[in-house]
């Protein structure tokens, strides 16, 4: 078995295979999300998403579809496609967290919906938990989910910069 290639998440957060689309809501999709438009981000789209969360505040993959939907005039923005990247954009910042580059996308601000942190995030619960209260949220854990207390008055402004 042959190791990966250096910048294996880099790599994959750099190809947008012809990204982003948007398209109508159709097929199984439409049965919850009625009719209408859905934009496919590009990876990159979500990770600079990520990127404009300063420390202290917070985003969901939520917030972030919403705002990829305004940006592409569509009604939705993929909650398929853009999980899978902001968990690409984790992966590919911890490898370049690795190889000493600075300026990181500091993934662990963004949570699932209802303020849950991401368990498929590279650090895990306890990584993430211990870097958000770092920045001063509380962590509370509801069976084996851990949600940050209060997380709706940290949402950061997506549309600024």
């Amino acid at each position: 078995m042959s190791a990966k290639p250096k910048k294996y998440w880099q790599a994959k957060l750099e190809d947008s295979k012809g990204l982003p689309k948007v398209e109508e809501i159709a097929g199984k999709m439409s049965t919850r999300w009625g009719t209408g438009t859905v934009v496919i981000p590009a990876p990159k789209e979500v990770d600079e998403f990520m990127r404009r969360i300063p420390e202290g505040k917070l985003t969901t993959i939520n917030e972030i579809r919403a705002a990829l939907a305004r940006r592409h005039c569509a009604s939705i923005g993929c909650p398929i496609t853009t999980g899978i990247f902001a968990w690409v954009a984790a992966h590919a910042a911890e490898e370049a967290a690795a190889e000493g580059k600075g300026g990181v996308t500091p993934y662990c601000r963004t949570l699932k919906q209802s303020g849950e942190l991401n368990e498929k995030y590279p650090v895990g619960l306890e990584g993430q938990k211990k870097l958000l209260e770092k920045e001063g949220h509380t962590v509370i854990q509801k069976g084996k989910k851990c949600f940050v207390a209060g997380y709706e008055e940290c949402l950061a402004d997506l549309e600024a910069g």
